[in-house]
């Protein structure tokens, strides 16, 4: 039987930190979003709509970086404290390409890198306890 790939995304509307499982290295890759606050205010000085847009684009190369990472994948867990994660798993539902991905998503509060690494564990343990 093939061992599948395993990873696991905590992530918000500014960060996705990717941690594969099993991973014996706590090695974590992190995807940042190029919209801050800065960007925000700036393009809020000149029209509420020009601020909106810009996010949106932001938005949208973010979860396309995140997204390329997914396709080396068989099973993934988003999970975390905002939207972010329910608006990802939207977008790779509509894409054909995430189809043979079993993707998960799951409410977390905001996390340390150790808490991050044992809630993934848990999860995939308790998946492959079950099967």
């Amino acid at each position: 039987m093939k061992s599948s790939k395993k990873l696991g995304i905590w992530m918000d509307h500014s960060n996705a930190y990717l941690i594969e499982f099993p991973s014996e290295v706590k090695e974590t890759k992190t995807i940042t979003s190029d919209f801050t606050y800065e960007d925000k205010v700036e393009t809020l000085k000149r029209s509420e709509n020009e601020m909106h847009n810009k996010e949106q684009q932001k938005h949208t190369t973010f979860y396309k970086n995140i997204a390329a990472e997914i396709e080396k994948y068989d099973e993934v867990l988003l999970f975390g404290p905002t939207d972010a994660k329910a608006e990802l798993f939207n977008i790779l539902k509509s894409n054909s390409k995430f189809s043979k991905v079993k993707i998960k998503v799951k409410n977390a509060d905001k996390m340390s890198d150790i808490e991050q690494h044992h809630f993934i564990r848990d999860y995939f343990n308790r998946l492959e306890f079950k099967m």
